[in-house]
């Protein structure tokens, strides 16, 4: 279920950020309602960048064979010498 929260609000981020940028291409914004904007956007992208590096490096980790299902038998370091 975290996962689907997560995924909730990236998708929630970046739909936010698309009414961010159409409001400022719109540009019939008064001035200091286009900075205030602005910095929310970039506060939005930062985390939805950071969010994607996370998912990225957790798909590697996978796909990579880097992330084993844990096995009492091999002892701590999954070393079975």
């Amino acid at each position: 279920m975290a996962g689907r929260k997560k995924a909730a609000d990236f998708e929630q981020q970046l739909a936010r950020l698309q009414e961010i940028v159409d409001a400022l291409e719109g540009g019939d914004l008064p001035l200091e309602k286009s900075v205030a904007l602005y910095k929310e956007g970039l506060g939005l992208a930062r985390a939805s960048r950071e969010q994607l590096a996370k998912a990225r490096n957790e798909i590697r980790l996978f796909t990579e064979g880097e992330v084993r299902d844990f096995d009492p038998e091999e002892g701590d370091d999954g070393d079975d010498r």
